[in-house]
């Protein structure tokens, strides 16, 4: 805590003192700034991490026009699976179910009312064949007792119908294809059959654990899984803000990034950043960092492919800020607070000044004087 004082010599401000004071202030603002910075090495020494400036580059790691293939991807929370269908036929005898429907076609009906199409089983279980037919209900039956049913309500009405009818869709297995967001557990949800857990595996091994449980209610079941979306592989880009915020940006890993196609995706350096640019990369040790450094005007102006690594999944891309723009953005904000304490008070003393004297005592014209 620092503590100013500047002293008034007949109601004036001492500029010399003044000087001195905002010198003194400038010296204590230098040294807090060191001893954060001997703090902030001293903690990554204590850590047993790796200063940038300390580390080293790796020549074997993977880099433009060196990249390698990466390792078979696993499903993670929260891609989305693209499932189809390739043969999903339900155990016999299937039973109908609400939204299920079936096509019908009908001999020897009405002549000005065919029965041929597609019916749709309704909330109540029911089909509709229109006027004069009304609508029958067939949950719960198989194609069989629903066709023996159709039949039996149509004699009612026609002489000789003859009834064939057959399934057309089924919505349960309308809800195992299409997108399938993998939810926080780990499963994907097959609407009415259930979920299933994939995390964890690869595509063939989640078609291999969804068409082994969906074989509990199909016949056979066969299905084509593919990634639709890769959300859960990511790297990161961390800039720091020389004392005005860090920012953070994720982007989905694609197998092909370097570093220069992640800096190209916040659209270059920002003002208050520097050229010094590493890649810290986990390592499944706890108490370990593995430092990339990165030469940015080498894979810019140059073209060098040296330090312009392959980012893999987990990877931070560091870029470090201009300690000039930092030193002066800390050095506003300590001086910003006495800045507006010594403009208050000069202007309190400029108003006390001008109401003081003559102005209090009735203007500044002395009496008997002309004023044109």
């Amino acid at each position: 805590m620092f503590q100013f004082y500047i002293p008034r010599t007949g109601g004036r401000v001492n500029s010399k003192s003044s000087t001195i004071s905002t010198v003194t202030l400038a010296m204590a603002v230098l040294l807090a700034v060191g001893c954060a910075t001997t703090h902030h090495n001293a903690t990554i020494a204590q850590n047993g991490l790796t200063p940038p400036d300390a580390a080293y580059p790796h020549g074997t790691m993977p880099r433009e026009l060196q990249k390698v293939s990466l390792p078979e991807y696993t499903i993670e929370p929260p891609d989305i699976l693209n499932i189809q269908a390739v043969s999903l036929i339900p155990k016999a005898p299937y039973r109908y179910r609400v939204y299920d429907s079936v096509f019908i076609t009908v001999e020897n009906g009405l002549p000005d009312a065919p029965i041929a199409g597609e019916y749709p089983i309704g909330m109540q279980g029911t089909i509709d064949l229109g006027l004069p037919y009304g609508t029958i209900r067939i949950a719960g039956l198989n194609e069989d007792e629903a066709e023996q049913a159709v039949l039996e309500h149509l004699k009612t009405i026609l002489r000789t119908p003859q009834v064939n009818l057959i399934t057309a869709s089924i919505a349960a297995l309308q809800q195992i294809s299409g997108e399938h967001l993998v939810g926080p557990d780990g499963t994907v949800n097959l609407g009415t059959y259930g979920s299933v857990r994939v995390v964890g595996l690869t595509m063939q091994e989640a078609k291999i654990e969804i068409e082994n449980y969906l074989a509990r209610y199909l016949e056979q079941p066969e299905i084509a899984v593919s990634m639709l979306a890769y959300n859960s592989k990511v790297y990161y880009i961390v800039t720091e803000g020389a004392g005005l915020g860090d920012g953070v940006f994720r982007f989905p890993v694609t197998g092909n990034d370097t570093v220069l196609d992640a800096i190209s995706n916040v659209n270059g350096l920002e003002q208050v950043s520097s050229k010094r640019i590493w890649v810290a990369r986990p390592t499944p040790f706890v108490d370990e960092v593995q430092i990339l450094p990165v030469d940015w005007k080498g894979i810019t102006a140059q073209a060098s492919t040296t330090t312009n690594y392959q980012l893999m999944p987990g990877d931070r891309v560091f870029i470090a800020e201009d300690k000039v723009i930092a030193f002066d953005n800390a050095l506003a904000k300590t001086l910003a607070p006495l800045e507006r304490i010594m403009g208050f008070s000069l202007l309190g003393v400029n108003t006390a000044t001008r109401f003081s004297g003559s102005v209090l005592k009735g203007g500044g014209n002395p009496r008997g004087s002309n004023n044109f």
